[in-house]
């Protein structure tokens, strides 16, 4: 499974208000509540708060990998958030969060989840596309890059 087929341009979200890290894992839940039916926003939100006890998911070089097993979930499903300003994550490098990739995996996805980890993280582990993400001016336009991004990864 492709990153690109996990993430149709709607749950590309462009200049998302941030606040803190509370309120991003907060804002996902929600939003992919009311995107997919079978998921309940409260789940969500405690799954992805219970990953972040374990150790943070920022990364490094304003990137934060939040990500959760669910069992309502029937395959995985990925947003990714640009944020407006950067925020504290608790990131290993101490830096701001301003690009979020967050994940969603059935309960029983264990390599499909690690593939996919992986596959974020060498994507987002490059400065110059990190930067391209960044310099996007609309929604469109950051669902575009990602997936350019993505598909040139496969090659």
């Amino acid at each position: 499974m492709k990153l690109d087929q996990l993430l149709p341009p709607e749950r590309t979200l462009f200049d998302v208000q941030g606040g803190s890290k509370k309120r991003v894992l907060e804002f996902f839940s929600t939003f992919i509540a009311q995107n997919i039916p079978s998921l309940d926003d409260q789940e969500v939100f405690s799954r992805l708060i219970g990953r972040e006890r374990l150790g943070s998911t920022g990364v490094g070089n304003g990137v934060a990998i939040p990500h959760a097993r669910n069992p309502h979930c029937k395959s995985p499903l990925a947003s990714f958030i640009r944020l407006a300003d950067p925020i504290d994550f608790d990131a290993i490098d101490n830096e701001p969060v301003d690009l979020v990739f967050v994940l969603l995996v059935p309960e029983e996805a264990e390599d499909t989840h690690l593939t996919l980890l992986g596959q974020i993280a060498e994507l987002l582990n490059d400065s110059e596309n990190r930067s391209r993400l960044r310099h996007a001016t609309s929604q469109r336009e950051l669902h575009d890059t990602l997936t350019d991004l993505i598909q040139q990864q496969h090659q």
